[in-house]
């Protein structure tokens, strides 16, 4: 708890204590203590890690535990480290934690307190070797993609069909998943639910525009309207537009002063929208890389290619300036429209 301590304001406490009387074994006690006086127990889970699917039955655990003299104690779940999934399902859901790298979040009525810090995004003591935890790279990028654009339920099968990926990618991502809590497996192992808004923010933490592709910043002098003009025009160019562009024909948050688009050969793309490379002040970045699955499901509106919206909200989300907040935006118009997006599987059977 030294963590804790080191960040609470002047005049609280807390302090360990072992559980002496309890039947059940538990990991630990903490009483914190205001300045006032008042008190708050708390019933500590500690683990090396949790997995999201675990957590529901840790805090079973924690509650089903009783103590002598005190009335309702609290739970907090301890770890080395503690993932952005674990951390987001904990909040939902208003169960204090702590993990070694400093992430917490306490939150009491009785005493009143709130505090919140963030630690290591990643986990420092994870070693060499296959990603474990992640959703890096075009095969799970792939996976993710299929996921979430298209209606469950289906099988791992048909999800290795839809994605395009291998299937030793796809039953690695689908697993992850599982324990996250971010798909629910039925009967036979089929996928049989989605969190598609928290696998998209979950998603964007390993992927980005800028950070996953090769990104060329490029200035078009007679501004966007003449980009989009120009796109209209050109002739055997691949490409498809995705950030603020993408977002206004879904979600209108402000105007767009940026254009961010996927494209297939940079210097073709220069040449033929009579762009200027530049260093700063640009008005368009053009993103190149490994990741072709940006180019799956693109739809056309008024002349021009736009991404899905699942690729256009993980690109705001991971976006400069104001980006992430028309990323929510988006979210939250595809939840009130998923019917309009999410697309049912070709041949598959319900």
């Amino acid at each position: 708890m030294t963590l804790v301590q080191e960040r609470l304001p002047p005049g609280w406490s807390i302090r360990l204590s072992s559980d002496q009387e309890a039947e059940r074994r538990i990991d630990g006690v903490a009483e914190l203590t205001a300045p006032d006086g008042t008190t708050a127990v708390f019933l500590i889970e500690a683990k090396r890690s949790f997995v999201t699917s675990d957590l529901a039955a840790a805090l079973d655990r924690i509650r089903s535990h009783r103590l002598p003299r005190v009335a309702r104690p609290m739970p907090l779940l301890a770890a080395r480290y503690l993932g952005s999934s674990v951390r987001s399902w904990l909040e939902e859901r208003g169960v204090s934690y702590v993990d070694a790298t400093g992430n917490m979040h306490l939150r009491l009525e009785q005493p009143a307190m709130y505090m919140r810090d963030r630690g290591a995004d990643r986990d420092p003591w994870r070693g060499p070797g296959r990603p474990r935890g992640t959703l890096q790279g075009p095969p799970a990028s792939r996976v993710v993609r299929a996921l979430i654009d298209f209606v469950e339920p289906m099988t791992v099968p048909e999800l290795i069909r839809l994605s395009g990926a291998s299937t030793g990618a796809t039953y690695r991502v689908v697993e992850f998943l599982e324990r996250e809590a971010l798909l629910r497996r039925g009967q036979g192992g089929r996928v049989v639910e989605v969190e598609w808004r928290r696998l998209l923010e979950r998603w964007s933490e390993d992927y980005g525009f800028q950070s996953s592709n090769s990104v060329t910043r490029c200035l078009i002098p007679r501004g966007l309207p003449a980009l989009e003009e120009s796109l209209r025009d050109a002739q055997g160019l691949r490409y498809a537009l995705t950030g603020s562009l993408a977002a206004h024909r879904l979600a209108p948050y402000a105007p767009v002063r940026l254009a961010m688009a996927y494209v297939d050969d940079v210097s073709q793309t220069i040449e033929k929208l009579s762009l200027r490379p530049v260093d700063s002040g640009a008005n368009v970045l053009i993103a190149h890389g490994k990741y072709d699955v940006v180019f799956d499901r693109v739809e056309q509106d008024d002349g021009l290619t736009f991404v899905a919206p699942s690729q256009a909200v993980v690109d705001l989300l991971t976006g400069p300036g104001r980006s992430a907040a028309e990323g929510q935006e988006v979210l939250d118009w595809m939840e009130r429209h998923e019917s309009s997006w999410r697309r049912q599987p070709a041949g598959s059977r319900a």
